[in-house]
Formats: structure tokens, C-alpha cells, sequence
């Protein structure tokens, strides 16, 4: 029987070790509901196989991921019961690969914006070539960072980074990501893929139930999983149909068309 195949990602086993790469390169790996959804299937079978130790989330080509498809945007502002769907896509997905079994390491390069960093938080580790950057924009876009971030954010970061980070919604670095807690390892960019493999290999090695009761005290300790009192995918919806907002994002959008110019 062959393993399932799940749309805009390719999931390799290789024994002990899952490799899941986000899998739209052209568009610099952007979320959509789509990818997403996909994701969270992939970890919800990748928790059925017990020999799965290790899962690396990684992005094809020349970036981890460039945050949130825009063309979500679409699905919100459309069916009420769809969109809520869509809003909630993300928290989904972080929360499935939570709720792995198996060390989960997040291996970023290139831009790491928004969404996309959500989701390296979710991640047990990460680690990230010198050259990435990244950015959590939503602010600038009109949106509330929703899908979970700030708690996971607040998990990782002193409060008043976590709203530098969030608020003025600036590029910070890998070194400066490191330097806050943000990120496990930095390394040069050509030595990402041996360094996440070497560390994949030798977590893989280790006996499963001193892996298994680390995990469960550090998740438990942070309360990873427990319910947050509020919906970010309400709050999102409500967002995207505010006039400002709109306004915001489109002042947003225009800044980045102008960059790729120069």
C-alpha cells in the first residue's frame, strides 16, 4: 500500500525521519487554504505511524514561506460558514503539528513572513540559514495576527517584544531571532540542509519515552493546546470586512509593488 500524497506538499519518509516541504515555489510557498489543509492531514497520518520520530517542515525553493495566500482573503469575505473555515485553516495546521508525537524541526531559508512564522512556531525547533529573514505584517495588512500567533509568540518572547515585533511589523533578522529565543540555531546558508540533517538524525537515535516525557512537560508547561478564550478566526473575519482595515492593506500592498520596483 502506498503512503497518501497530499496537495501543495511532499511528505517523505525516511525511516525514523519525515521530511514535509511546503510545495508551491512559485509563489514563495504562500498559505492557502488549500496547503493548509493539506498540512494538517499530513500530521494527523504522520501521527499514525509510529516509527515517525522526527518531522522536518521545510519550503521548497527559494523561501520557507511568504506567510498567508491573499487569495484567502477571497474565501473570508465569502459563505460565513467557509470563511470561518478558511480563518481557522491555520490555527489548525499549527495546532496538528503540536500535536505530533515526533520532534518536529522547523528548517527555514529565505523569507519567513506572518503565517509562516506561526507555523515555525509551532515547531519543537527551529532552525534557520543566516540569510532568512522575517516579518509578521498583518498589522500593516489591516489583520490581527490570528491562527494562534501571539500565544505562541508569548511562549517564545517577553511580552513587550512580542508587541515590537507584532505591532511595527519591521524585518528582523536571524541573528536578532536568535538572540531573542525565536530560534533554536542559525547557521550559514550553505550548511542549512546538513545542519537540520545531522540534528534530525541524532534526535532520531534518542529512546522515545525520555523524548516523549520532555515533550509533554514543555508543551504541558506552556499550555500548548489549551484553549485561548477567544477566536482569532472571529476576529480575523471582522478584520477583513472593515473599511480601514481594507484601507490599510492596500496602503500595504502598494509599499511592497514599489520595493519590487527598485
Amino acid at each position: 500500500m502506498s503512503d497518501p500524497t497530499f496537495p501543495h506538499l511532499d511528505v517523505v519518509l525516511e525511516g525514523p525521519i519525515a521530511r514535509v516541504t511546503m510545495d508551491r515555489p512559485e509563489v514563495l510557498n504562500a498559505l492557502s487554504v488549500a496547503l493548509l489543509e493539506s498540512l494538517e492531514a499530513a500530521c494527523t497520518w504522520l501521527q499514525t505511524r509510529d516509527d515517525c520520530r522526527v518531522v522536518v517542515l521545510a519550503g521548497a525553493g527559494r523561501s520557507f514561506s511568504a506567510g498567508a495566500d491573499l487569495s484567502t482573503m477571497e474565501h473570508l469575505l465569502g459563505d460565513p460558514a467557509a470563511g470561518r473555515a478558511a480563518a481557522d485553516a491555520g490555527d489548525r495546521a499549527a495546532s496538528a503539528i503540536e500535536a505530533l508525537d515526533a520532534i518536529t524541526i522547523a528548517k527555514i531559508h529565505g523569507r519567513c513572513v506572518g503565517g509562516g512564522v506561526v507555523l515555525a512556531l509551532a515547531c519543537d525547533l527551529r532552525v534557520a540559514a543566516d540569510t532568512a529573514r522575517f516579518s509578521i505584517p498583518e498589522v500593516d495588512l489591516g489583520i490581527p495576527l490570528a491562527w494562534g500567533g501571539i500565544p505562541r509568540l508569548l511562549r517564545e518572547l517577553p511580552p513587550a517584544v512580542a508587541r515590537d515585533l507584532v505591532l511595527t511589523c519591521r524585518e528582523f533578522d536571524p541573528e536578532e531571532a536568535h538572540r531573542l529565543g525565536v530560534l533554536s540555531r542559525v547557521c550559514p546558508d550553505p550548511e542549512l540542509d546538513g545542519t537540520v540533517d545531522e540534528l534530525a538524525r541524532d534526535l532520531a537515535r534518542k529512546a522515545r519515552l525520555p523524548v516523549r516525557a520532555t515533550l509533554d512537560a514543555v508543551r504541558s508547561t506552556l499550555g500548548v493546546g489549551v484553549p485561548t478564550g477567544w477566536s482569532d478566526a472571529d476576529t480575523l473575519l471582522s478584520a477583513v470586512r472593515d473599511p480601514e482595515c481594507q484601507a490599510a492593506a492596500g496602503r500595504y500592498l502598494e509599499r511592497v509593488r514599489r520595493a519590487g520596483q527598485r
